[in-house]
């Protein structure tokens, strides 16, 4: 067969940083990527979180995004119609701290940095559609946060209240209990204390239930555990005990061991700690509460070391025995879980025994484990379900689940219990006590109180041109011009209030924005709800119980609405790992180990650095950033330029026939289709290297020229291009393709030809590998034997020896003992 002709050898090799910003230029200019809707083809919804405009991409960007746009060009390949937007999370601290510092104004810094970003997204050349951007700072954006937190409070969702939160004493701002790791300031680092203030909630645990179903969503296990033990659903009773200062209810999940109850425990913030401490302890009761106040509820329950607590003076009553208990305030016990009281059961609870065993209090054994001796008080507390004793009535029925329902049925007919469901979930706080977030719409009017601001006077835009304080305190709090408006009901004067959004109420349904992001009648328009919900979503697991809980929680608070009938806002969600810095730890301007993408772009090109980041580790996983490895990646893009560019390969001849060729190739596209499946994308690289090796080979053999050799390029152009979108554009131009690669269909398997009718199969010679042979499928062991014997590297070893023994182990090994 005639070989087709050679096009002139380029006078460049692969040069990058020559084709790259021409085919984004080009991509942009034909708007290759901008989506628009189209009946004939399944949607595809792909969105990888939005970043906050800092003013530069690091490498974890980079991460996070590259592989989910090789995924959704593959699936746009497929012949989806591919929704793939983005925008900036752009409200929050860092602007406002900036501002503070360099004396600018957090807008115009917030805008120019989304510039620069952008910019920097484009060198990256991913299939984002960026008409469809915006930024949460955008009061068109902002304004529908401030209708749906008027729709809440309408609602009965959205409440004020005063209580104790977790405060940062540098950023000047409360803080959720989900943004306080290890009793400090996820963002900053402070230590955080505990003040009293009055707060606006959202009420994410009238869905608490709900939350618990992930029916309708996939998402990584991981995920689903953590936020199924945030929500912490716990199944009990409530128990009452009567006390000096009336009734105090408890709850528990184990009513089985309440004949056990020998203490009760109060948190230091129970109201009813004052009115039970007796003037004796008045003072040790005082300052251990003072104490415990200036810890979080976080630090409370990590703590490991010995418990410590006080006692009030006063005794409750047991609700069955009527003995007289005492009555104790600790700090492990928090008011914001439960009732704010436990009873303390020292035999069977490990907190409770520790305490029991300091303070020399009562420890009365009542389960014991099924046949077992009883228990020796002095060690340890039995926590398993066992057998209950001790117990009056209840004794020898099984403790635990199995006997929960009829002891809560007893107690309740007693009048001294009832069954309970409780959470640990709590309400969402969602007030800040900054300038630059969404402002809270509600005006206080000293006749009619709080009310919602009307939506045709939103958005309540933030005032321009404010001054920061040095304490760090709230502009808006200082600007009478601006907190001065008049009452919706009535129009008398009335105040603005002065706090602002949590940030994570932006990105709660930002999703839902991209629909129609700049409507100025609905949050989203509903005429496009078909593209929902979010089809694959994707972003790191430390949103898993903020970000993607809130998400959640939103969604099915739209649906009630009326807006959507999703119960979710994305039918799957995968997760990115982490790239650490050369030395292992997380990334950091302070460690010296940051990586700057733009720097690598600029000596690698893009398709380099997209490479190498799929490459580098299992995209689920992450890894530390080696910096010589980036090298292997450069040069296989520069072997594929040479592949299709250069003359011919340099080499001794090879035996590669049409069959081997179209099943390397075949076989190859059957794995990686299913690895983009997987989303595992460091193999889908590693398979086009392989392939590539094969390719180089097939160049130096008579398979060169053939039908064969012309639709493993062309393949191998379509298979590259999610990967590498560069080169493979100007590849595929360069061999007469009239419209983008990106616009061509996925190729399809040929499954004849992925599949081998040959096995190769491993030869032992007195079970040391001596050779390879290749035999049919249902070759006979005798078959199998005879090839083996045959085989030159095999015989050299078998040659004037005696042959003990032949064993066949089909489709696996041949083994020829000899001596």
């Amino acid at each position: 067969m005639t070989k087709p002709e050679i096009r002139e050898p380029r006078a460049e090799r692969y040069n990058p940083h020559a084709i790259e910003p021409k085919w984004q230029e080009t991509w942009e200019r034909e708007g290759l990527y901008t989506f628009h809707e189209d009946p004939s083809k399944t949607k595809h919804y792909a969105l990888t979180m939005f970043p906050y405009p800092s003013g530069n991409l690091h490498i974890g960007h980079w991460y996070a995004n590259v592989a989910p746009d090789a995924h959704a060009r593959w699936m746009r390949m497929r012949g989806y119609n591919v929704f793939f937007p983005m925008g900036f999370d752009a409200f929050g601290l860092p602007a406002e701290n900036a501002a503070i510092k360099n004396n600018l104004d957090p807008a115009k810094w917030t805008y120019a940095n989304i510039e620069h970003m952008l910019g920097q997204f484009r060198r990256m050349g991913t299939m984002i559609d960026w008409s469809r951007r915006f930024a949460t700072c955008d009061p068109e954006y902002y304004r529908w946060n401030q209708w749906f937190f008027t729709e809440f409070f309408k609602r009965g969702l959205a409440y004020k209240k005063g209580g104790l939160v977790n405060w940062c004493p540098k950023d000047q701002t409360v803080l959720a209990n989900e943004q306080v790791v290890d009793g400090r300031c996820e963002r900053c680092g402070t230590p955080v204390e505990r003040r009293n203030l009055s707060q606006w909630y959202l009420k994410i645990t009238d869905y608490a239930e709900e939350l618990l179903d992930f029916s309708d969503t996939d998402m990584p296990e991981r995920v689903r555990l953590m936020q199924t033990n945030w929500i912490g659903k716990s199944v009990g009773a409530e128990i009452t005990f009567d006390t000096p200062a009336g009734p105090e209810t408890v709850f528990s999940t184990r009513p089985d061991t309440l004949m056990g109850a020998t203490f009760l425990v109060l948190a230091p913030e129970h109201p009813k700690v004052a009115e039970l401490t007796t003037p004796e302890q008045a003072d040790a009761v005082k300052a251990y509460v003072e104490a415990a106040g200036r810890k979080t509820d976080v630090e409370r329950q990590q703590e490991l070391g010995e418990k410590t607590g006080v006692f009030t003076g006063s005794y409750a009553t047991h609700p069955v025995t009527g003995h007289q208990i005492p009555i104790w305030v600790a700090d492990y016990v928090l008011v914001t879980y439960g009732t704010g009281s436990i009873m303390a059961v020292p035999a069977h609870d490990e907190r409770d025994f520790d305490f029991a065993r300091k303070f020399g209090l009562e420890i009365r054994e009542v389960i014991r484990p099924e046949g077992g001796e009883p228990l020796d008080t002095t060690q340890a507390p039995y926590v398993g379900e066992g057998v209950i004793v001790n117990s009056g009535e209840f004794d020898g029925l099984p403790g635990g689940k199995a006997s929960i329902a009829p002891i809560i049925a007893r107690l309740e007919a007693l009048g001294v219990a009832k069954a309970k469901t409780t959470y640990r979930l709590r309400d969402w706080l969602v007030s800040r006590q900054r300038y630059w977030g969404t402002p809270i719409p509600i005006v206080y009017c000293p006749d009619h109180g709080a009310q919602p601001v009307p939506a045709d006077q939103l958005p309540v835009k933030l005032p321009e041109n404010v001054e920061f304080t040095p304490t760090g305190q709230s502009p808006l709090k200082l600007d009478r011009e601006w907190t001065a408006t008049t009452c919706p009901v009535c129009g008398g004067p009335a105040e603005r209030d002065t706090d602002t959004m949590d940030t994570f109420v932006d990105s709660s349904w930002y999703m839902y924005r991209y629909l129609s992001p700049h409507d100025d009648q609905h949050p989203f328009d509903p005429a496009h709800a078909n593209l929902l919900p979010v089809d694959l979503y994707t972003g790191g697991i430390e949103h898993a119980i903020l970000h993607l809980l809130y998400s959640r929680f939103w969604t099915k608070v739209m649906r009630d609405m009326g807006l959507t009938v999703q119960n979710e806002p994305f039918a799957r969600l995968r997760n990115q790992g982490i790239i650490l810095g050369e030395d292992g730890e997380k990334m950091s301007k302070s460690r010296g180990n940051v990586v700057d993408p733009d720097d690598l772009v600029r000596e690698y090109g893009a398709d380099t650095v997209r490479t190498y980041l799929m490459f580098i580790a299992p995209w689920e996983l992450g890894g530390p950033w080696d910096p010589s490895g980036i090298n292997g990646p450069a040069k296989w893009l520069s072997r594929v330029w040479a592949l299709y560019f250069d003359e011919k390969a340099a080499g001794p001849e090879e035996k590669i026939g049409e069959a081997d060729l179209r099943y390397a190739v075949h076989s190859t596209l059957k794995k990686v289709g299913a690895d983009y499946e997987r989303m595992s994308f460091n193999t889908i690289i590693a398979a086009l290297m392989e392939l590539t090796n094969t390719l180089v080979k097939a160049k130096r053999s008579p398979v060169f020229g053939t039908p064969a050799w012309e639709e493993a390029l062309d393949i191998f152009n379509r298979m590259l291009a999610p990967v590498a979108p560069h080169i493979a554009e100007e590849i595929w131009r360069e061999r007469g393709g009239t419209k983008s690669v990106h616009l061509q269909p996925w190729p399809e398997v040929d499954e004849a030809a992925a599949t081998r009718d040959t096995v190769t199969i491993g030869v032992q010679v007195s079970g040391k590998i001596r050779g390879e042979v290749q035999i049919s499928k249902t070759a006979t062991a005798e078959e199998a034997l005879a090839a083996a014997r045959a085989h030159p590297d095999v015989a050299k070893f078998t040659e004037g020896k005696q042959t003990v023994k032949e064993i066949y182990v089909p489709g696996r090994i041949i083994n020829i003992v000899v001596k």
